[in-house]
């Protein structure tokens, strides 16, 4: 065995879980593994890390901070966070995207992850004892993220690099709406808040029935950034009609909430969003060899592309128009040239 693998047969024997059956757990973009340990009627998942300092320890304090507010993160049951391994608990395979798959009715899971978020802004404290140590994410961190399209997809799209001038352009447009769009409320933030990471929890009450996942990430930032990533998903369409029946959904349970300036925010931190997700995805291929992200992109440039069209975006939608047309949008990766009516 490994060195690796005896850390692990040793965590998992003190902790009386050396001999139980295990099957892995299909992965995400990360280094992260998972692998379910079972004996009899008992599960357990155990996470794995090489990045124990990113993943392992903000994803202990991060979901006890949740379970505190009275929602639904795995409980930790053993750690070992040097060493990049947990214990949790197992919540099952009912992701909301499994259970939708499976004939679930969408409104109903989605008026439950918006409850959930609801409760989490209601309930958490930035001012609280845990706060200092989260990232914030202010409008300089979201406008150093989004820099990534220029740095991976324009050289890509244009065969060349973003010149000094397109860069400081692209900041200035970006400055100029994204420092009102995070000022309207700070709440944490999941930052990866969409179905495949949300688990319908039966036998909890309210919005503890939806179990939260993934969410190591988590920092502060504005309200409106995990509403977006859920009703404006990456990977999975999301019809219009409900979107809007769940957006009307969250400002009804803050009233005192002004409404324009809530969806003109969603429409910046979506626009956020999008051309940093548009980015990453590029660089999953061309970096990590992943290709498989790059069947989501022509959604995601039509959520951007949809976005771009808000009038507080006009000077980051004339950014776009000049330096990466609608065909430098598409034939990097052999996308339909007019992105906006291809499927994901």
């Amino acid at each position: 065995m490994t060195t690796r693998d005896d850390t692990i047969a040793g965590f998992l024997a003190d902790h009386g879980w050396g001999d139980a059956g295990r099957t892995p757990l299909a992965g995400d973009a990360s280094a992260r593994r998972y692998v379910r340990l079972h004996r009899g009627t008992e599960s357990i998942l155990l996470m794995d890390s090489p990045n124990p300092a990113e993943d392992v320890i903000p994803f202990v304090a991060i979901a006890r901070l949740l379970r505190g507010l009275g929602l639904s993160a795995p409980g930790i049951v053993a750690e070992r966070p040097g060493a990049g391994l947990l214990l949790i608990e197992d919540f099952g395979d009912s992701t909301f995207t499994r259970l939708m798959d499976r004939g679930a009715d969408p409104a109903d899971l989605y008026r439950l992850a918006v409850d959930a978020l609801i409760a989490l802004h209601r309930r958490f404290d930035p001012a609280r004892a845990l706060s200092p140590a989260l990232p914030r994410y202010d409008a300089a961190l979201f406008i150093e993220q989004v820099m990534l399209l220029a740095d991976v997809y324009v050289p890509a799209a244009l065969g060349r690099d973003a010149t000094a001038e397109e860069r400081a352009d692209l900041e200035r447009a970006w400055w100029s709406v994204v420092p009102e769009a995070v000022g309207l409320g700070t709440s944490l933030m999941h930052r990866d808040y969409h179905v495949d990471n949300l688990m319908r929890l039966d036998g909890r009450p309210g919005a503890s029935a939806c179990g939260l996942l993934d969410f190591q990430n988590a920092g502060l930032g504005p309200i409106g950034y995990d509403l977006v990533s859920l009703l404006e998903d990456a990977r999975r369409d999301v019809p219009a009609d409900l979107a809007a029946a769940m957006l009307d959904h969250y400002l009804d349970a803050f009233p005192d909430l002004d409404r324009a300036a809530f969806r003109r925010s969603c429409a910046v931190l979506g626009a956020v969003r999008h051309t940093r997700i548009v980015a990453v995805f590029a660089r999953l291929h061309l970096r990590d060899g992943r290709p498989e992200y790059l069947r989501h992109l022509p959604r995601v440039w039509r959520l951007l592309e949809a976005k771009l069209q808000h009038p507080a975006l006009a000077h980051v939608r004339d950014w776009f128009d000049r330096t990466l047309p609608d065909r430098a949008r598409a034939t990097l990766f052999n996308l339909p040239t007019d992105i906006s009516k291809a499927h994901g």
